[in-house]
């Protein structure tokens, strides 16, 4: 279950429609595809000026690697920052 801010109340929530992924193509010529998955809605009060309630959004993001240029691609041990 997810830990509210302080002062916040979780709300449920159904998701309508599809969580789109966004294509990212960077300079160096790798393709990445992001999207940003809702987790958890939290309704934190009301806006003293409006009344509007106020929400915060608890979410995560996925990554996937579509494409990405040969001469980027190292392996072995010392190759970058995970090797």
């Amino acid at each position: 279950m997810p830990m509210p801010p302080q002062g916040g109340e979780l709300v449920d929530f159904d998701t309508e429609g599809e969580e789109n992924w966004i294509t990212l193509k960077l300079k160096d010529g790798s393709v990445l595809k992001f999207r940003s998955i809702v987790t958890a809605v939290f309704r934190m009060g009301n806006d003293p000026n409006t009344g509007l309630p106020v929400y915060a959004i608890q979410n995560t993001n996925a990554v996937r690697v579509v494409n990405v240029p040969k001469e980027l691609i190292k392996r072995g041990k010392g190759s970058g920052t995970y090797g």
